[in-house]
């Protein structure tokens, strides 16, 4: 199997960049199936019905969330229809929505489960222990899906190496998602399992982490008065990562980098 995971979808720009870039990597490279983060797809924070479209449209096949996943309260409405999204596994269990959709692709049962990490990590609702939530999870439902793939939304670089370590040979992918740097440490564990630390963010790579530079200093003490964060849209860029598989081993991976700002790794 020959899929993309895109990181957090970050507003307009975010938006933006996987209309532009998505339909033609899935052409370019024959993708069997594309996952995207969009816990900011909507103005920054959360996630409404609309924007849920924008990344349907765009190529979605599957859609995960975050610690913002109830920052926009109309995401409630999408779990009340039939759909790809995926909230934070180790909220409580009687949360609306889902941690997890398998869904049929090129004859294999694709599987894509979500986790938040807790070291520094702001969230509305308790959760329980990640690694103990994954561990649970595999031996419920580990007989139910062909292929893995572990969005770990987390704060920091250790809880992520760490979260991939204690999954390898259990899934075919752990990617880092949240902190909207792109990690240049894209590769196969020994057990076969992709990991990267960070995909990084589908946004403007000329704001701070998604968020103008003018609104982003006035949290720093710079300038008169503290601003509201506003998400960034002068430039636009997509970055995520490419794996192929062979059942629930990946094979190969590296990142996909398109865009206005950073180094591009691909010609489309």
């Amino acid at each position: 199997m020959k899929f993309l995971f895109c990181g957090d979808v970050m507003g307009k720009a975010g938006r933006k960049a996987v209309a532009d870039y998505v339909p033609k990597l899935r052409e370019k490279y024959a993708l069997d199936a594309v996952i995207m983060n969009g816990e900011n797809a909507a103005h920054g924070l959360g996630l409404t019905p609309k924007t849920y479209k924008d990344l349907i449209r765009a190529g979605a096949d599957v859609v995960t969330m975050g610690n913002h996943t109830f920052d926009k309260m109309d995401v409630v409405k999408i779990w009340g229809q039939d759909n790809v999204l995926v909230r934070p596994l180790n909220y409580p269990s009687d949360t609306v929505g889902k941690g997890y959709q398998i869904i049929d692709v090129a004859g294999q049962r694709l599987c894509v489960a979500q986790i938040l990490g807790r070291a520094f990590m702001h969230s509305k609702l308790e959760l329980a222990d990640p690694f103990q939530t994954m561990q649970n999870f595999i031996e419920e439902h580990g007989s139910e899906y062909d292929i893995l793939v572990v969005d770990y939304h987390a704060e920091t670089t250790a809880e992520k190496v760490v979260m991939g370590y204690f999954l390898d040979g259990k899934a075919a992918l752990v990617v880092g998602t949240h902190t909207h740097i792109p990690t240049n440490d894209a590769h196969v564990l020994p057990g076969g399992t992709a990991y990267q630390t960070d995909v990084g963010m589908c946004g403007d790579y000329t704001s701070v982490i998604g968020m103008t530079r003018e609104t982003a200093f006035s949290h720093f003490g710079l300038g008169s008065e503290r601003m509201r964060f506003e998400p960034a849209t002068e430039s636009s860029t997509l970055c995520a990562i490419f794996v192929e598989t062979e059942g629930n081993k990946a094979v190969s991976c590296r990142p996909v980098i398109l865009g206005d700002t950073l180094e591009n790794t691909d010609k489309i």
